[in-house]
């Protein structure tokens, strides 16, 4: 078969390659995993990497193509090629587009994994046909990704749709970053979790957090009402820079109802530059697909 577009989702647990039909890429044509070991250092990952891709040449009986897309967690440095601001920390300052590109004898497009997802959605999912959107990274971290007519903006620092790390009023827990009161301290999983017990309740995972509140127990309806007004607070400051035609959540606690529901577009409107909000705040339809695909989706790209 000809015509098809290769990516690869490398993740802290798993390296996910898959080939797309060019044509019709809404599914894989073929799909494979491998553990990504990332405990056995940086060498060891590029080895994973290079036998994803060897074993997709297997499966499908094609040669890898002169483009290969990579969703990685962290971005690239414009200024000098090394990966920056990964959570998989051996990858850290390492030159992994240049290396894998030497491995491979190919052209590497590389891209943040929340990038990846928000061209997916952009492209093939829910939100295809808007021309501006933001995909939101909502789970242990908080990320995002801005796609514009089709394409991924990347900005001057390779950080563009970072929003995680953007300050929210009165907020001061620490962050990994080195700051205090970044969103990700507060509408993280993680984060979320922390203020339940903090507020008298069990130590309790997010989906027993939304049952608990169901129930009206008092700890977990203050940590629903918390995420609601902080991420109507969060977002709001994204629409009014951005001002996008439709908002893409995943990760885990984008599965919440309570974000898409109306008293939430209600807390939005309170920090919105604008009497009415019709952006539409949507649910992925990709699942665990969007990071490999929108990877593959980089091939694409001019």
């Amino acid at each position: 078969m000809s015509g098809l577009l290769w990516g690869l989702d490398l993740g802290g647990t798993k390296i996910e390659g898959a080939l797309l039909d060019v044509e019709h890429p809404q599914a894989a044509v073929h799909r494979l995993r491998r553990e990504t070991h990332a405990s056995r250092g940086y060498e060891f990952i590029l080895s994973q990497i290079v036998g994803v891709v060897r074993d997709l040449e297997y499966a499908s009986g094609i040669a890898c193509p002169g483009v290969i897309g990579i969703g990685t967690p962290g971005a690239v440095e414009p200024s000098n090629g090394a990966l920056k601001n990964s959570n998989t920390t051996c990858l850290n300052g390492q030159p992994l587009r240049e290396d894998l590109s030497r491995l491979l004898s190919r052209e590497i497009r590389m891209a943040n994994d929340a990038n990846c997802f928000a061209l997916a959605e952009a492209t093939l999912g829910a939100a295809a046909g808007e021309s501006v959107v933001m995909g939101l990274i909502l789970g242990t971290g908080v990320g995002g990704g801005i796609v514009v007519d089709r394409q991924i903006l990347n900005g001057l620092h390779g950080i563009a749709g970072e929003w995680g790390h953007n300050p929210l009023m009165g907020e001061t827990h620490p962050c990994y970053c080195g700051r205090k009161g970044c969103i990700e301290t507060v509408l993280s999983g993680p984060a979320l979790e922390r203020f339940h017990r903090e507020s008298g309740g069990g130590p309790l995972r997010m989906p027993d957090i939304v049952l608990a509140a169901s129930l009206g127990e008092k700890p977990a309806v203050a940590t629903l009402e918390r995420l609601r007004e902080k991420f109507g607070e969060a977002i709001a400051a994204v629409i009014n820079i951005l001002d996008p035609g439709a908002i893409v959540i995943g990760g885990g606690v984008g599965n919440i109802d309570l974000l898409y529901s109306e008293e939430t577009r209600r807390a939005i409107g309170r920090f919105l530059f604008n009497p009415t909000l019709a952006t539409r705040i949507l649910r992925p339809q990709l699942g665990d697909s969007a990071g490999v695909f929108g990877a593959a989706m980089l091939t694409k790209c001019p």
